[in-house]
């Protein structure tokens, strides 16, 4: 059933927006890892399509929004390595260092922390890390450059310094530096809530990152380690009695509060991949399952116009146009949407973690 809706829904698929973009990089990501669990060219292909009319020879993106200075437009980077490998064409490789580039340029807090845009000065948001950090462990990895491991252990030692919640173990949304935007504490520069998704953005910037260092960067790899176990075990007592989780985690206490897909699907993946590398106890492998097996017989849902991966946040942020507070109420008033691509590209993403584990299961058990 899974495999059928993502056959169906990449192709009616048109991409997000008309520039370089995140969302479209959730699917894209999704689709390389189906491939490489599946083994279904249809994936591959996608991928290929997509990427082909948008990378010049040298390298060079004309879609990209280079003065945006935005965290989320590396996220579609990380498939160009994917590209590279699998077609051998040098203007993938080109374009990863042409991203990569881009970083010299992005402005910086006081802390040397990047803004999470150029609209967004001195801010910080989880989801940054996401965005950022597993295309630069690769990009290092690539080029063999260690001095870049430095700046990500910079931003994951930040938040776990900065951003996480010491009494209950959750992450918050982001932190103004600054210390001037309506919705930072004034003490602390936090913002106020618990947002389902931005702490799935950061457990999957755990996961990814982790399992792209190399053994010279054992202390980072243990930074991250750590960091997965702890909030693991600080978010899984929220799970619903339906197995999920709350748009706002920890506010169970509003009635409003809903079961939010996409983020759900990203605790999946992330236990699932954890516990498959060995940084979680093999309990959480079932555990993931369960999550991502509940959203598939509550959120993904057969109508005469075809399957749809229902209960997606279609978008949350703080400040800018809008009410955007902060609050727990603002979170719950964001528009809830169906074949998001944040969604989809999750669902592809613990769906493949769990086929591997499946196959790794197996092959050790033909080994015995």
């Amino acid at each position: 059933m899974t495999e059928h809706f993502f056959h169906e829904y990449l192709a009616q698929y048109k991409p997000f927006k008309n520039y370089w973009n995140y969302e479209d990089g959730c699917l894209l990501l999704g689709c390389t890892r189906m491939f490489r669990a599946a083994g279904n060219t249809e994936y591959a292909e996608f991928v290929l399509r997509y990427l082909s009319g948008r990378i010049n020879s040298d390298g060079s993106i004309p879609s990209y929004p280079v003065d945006a200075h935005n965290l989320d437009s590396f996220n579609c980077g990380k498939v160009l390595f994917f590209a590279a490998e699998l077609t051998g064409e040098e203007r993938y490789r080109k374009a990863a260092a042409w991203i990569a580039e881009q970083i010299r340029q992005h402005p910086r807090t006081k802390s040397g922390f990047c803004w999470h845009k150029q609209i967004y000065p001195e801010q910080i948001w989880i989801d940054g890390v996401y965005m950022a950090a597993p295309f630069f462990a690769e990009y290092a990895n690539v080029i063999r450059d260690e001095r870049i491991y430095a700046e990500i252990s910079r931003w994951f030692s930040f938040v776990e310094t900065h951003m996480r919640n010491q009494d209950n173990g959750l992450y918050y949304h982001a932190l103004d530096e600054a210390r001037t935007q309506a919705w930072a504490d004034p003490l602390t520069g936090l913002s106020r809530s618990h947002w389902l998704r931005g702490e799935g953005w950061y457990l999957m910037a755990l996961t990814d990152t982790a399992a792209l260092l190399p053994d010279s960067q054992a202390p980072l790899r243990e930074l991250l380690h750590r960091a997965l176990r702890r909030a693991v075990t600080a978010i899984l007592p929220y799970r619903t009695q339906n197995g999920l989780f709350l748009q706002v985690i920890d506010r169970a206490d509003v009635p409003e509060n809903y079961e939010e897909t996409s983020g759900s699907l990203m605790v999946s993946y992330a236990m699932i991949q954890g516990a498959a590398a060995g940084i979680l106890d093999a309990d959480m492998m079932q555990a993931g399952i369960d999550i991502l097996e509940a959203v598939r017989a509550q959120k993904l849902v057969r109508t005469e116009k075809g399957m749809r991966l229902t209960g997606i946040c279609s978008a949350a942020g703080l400040g800018g146009t809008g009410n955007r507070d902060g609050s727990c109420e603002y979170y719950l008033s964001e528009p809830v949407t169906q074949n998001d691509p944040k969604g989809v590209g999750a669902l592809m993403l613990a769906e493949a973690a769990r086929l591997q584990a499946i196959r790794r299961a197996e092959l050790r058990k033909s080994a015995v």
